[in-house]
């Protein structure tokens, strides 16, 4: 099972529950995507169904009978709910279904079998369709004894109020940066020093999604996007040279990491003004989440998006600098 990096006040909240015999049935475990949510999830399962000793943290060892049950996928008293791969091709399906939720009386029927305890992982409750949820719902009122719910979810704000006031709350926060690292240096072994730290900066705490941004070459796009800010663009010729290298299609991983990265660009300006300066960036900030957040879903043509959005990280430099650069 993969390790798990940061996170000791959720840990050692979900420990108190179960260490003092009062472990609630249902936890609903958020944060932002890629930081260890579904982990935690899995982790706090198999504490639970090891039943292991009284050490700190969720780690159980590998060759408890419980962990190797669970890292085969064959534990009897633990079900996973997730989207299924559909009938043809590859795509998930874009829910999971109340079909899969009915599907835990199968878990609750009959007394569990290994462990004392029987644990569902949800994985993302988000995901969850409406007739679902309602069936949800009815385990969490009424729970099996000795059962526990971990249910991810990237967006609580949207769930069900009846579902959420059943559960108790563990919102997971981005790393810092130690932990940041050292989950990157696990994850990519083969990456040195310099992509490890230019992962962890643009990664906002969160490894997943800085592990996305690998191959990229970001340190490019970031020289570039400095450059603009710094002394603007008098001929377009920057955002030209930016818009026709990312419209190709072989770019399209690029072009999506340009998408994320010139908002976040433009919020960390920001952090250095102070006045109008402040005003004026922010301004841009709220144009770049606009159209950044717009393009792929409105299925904007790349290169136009490129070009505008380089546009505004050019609006940043100082006054004076693109008649300086055009000396």
């Amino acid at each position: 099972m993969k390790p798990l990096y940061g996170h000791d006040a959720a840990i050692a909240a979900f420990r108190e529950g179960l260490d003092s015999g009062r472990l609630h049935h249902a936890w609903l475990i958020s944060g932002p995507q890629g930081i260890g949510k579904a982990t935690f999830a899995e982790k706090a399962a198999l504490r639970v169904l090891a039943e292991a000793g009284a050490d700190a943290g969720l780690d159980v060892p590998d060759e408890h009978p419980a962990a190797k049950l669970v890292q085969a996928g064959s534990h009897p008293d633990l079900m996973r709910l997730e989207r299924l791969p559909k009938e043809t091709g590859t795509d998930l399906a874009r829910s999971i279904t109340v079909d899969q939720v009915r599907g835990l009386q199968r878990l609750f029927s009959t007394t569990s079998s290994i462990s004392s305890w029987r644990a569902v992982i949800i994985d993302s409750i988000d995901d969850l369709e409406r007739s679902g949820a309602n069936a949800l719902l009815k385990n969490l009122e009424e729970p099996p004894a000795k059962s526990v719910f971990l249910l991810v979810s990237h967006a609580p704000e949207r769930l069900l109020p009846t579902i959420r006031s059943r559960c108790r709350h563990l919102r997971l926060s981005p790393l810092g940066q130690g932990d940041m690292i050292s989950a990157l240096r696990a994850a990519a072994p083969e990456a040195d020093e310099q992509e490890i730290r230019t992962l962890s900066a643009i990664g906002q705490g969160s490894p997943g999604r800085a592990l996305t941004y690998r191959g990229l070459d970001i340190d490019a796009l970031d020289a570039s996007l400095r450059d603009l800010a710094a002394r603007g663009d008098p001929t377009n010729a920057g955002r030209s040279a930016l818009a026709q290298s990312l419209a190709l299609k072989s770019a399209q991983p690029r072009y999506e990491a340009f998408l994320e990265r010139v908002p976040a660009f433009i919020a960390a300006e920001a952090k250095k003004r102070s006045g109008p300066g402040l005003g004026r960036a922010l301004s841009l900030w709220e144009e770049a989440s606009d159209l950044a957040s717009s393009a792929t879903g409105l299925s904007l043509e790349p290169q136009s998006v490129v070009f505008e959005l380089a546009g505004l990280v050019a609006a940043l430099a100082p006054p004076g600098a693109d008649a300086a650069r055009l000396r």
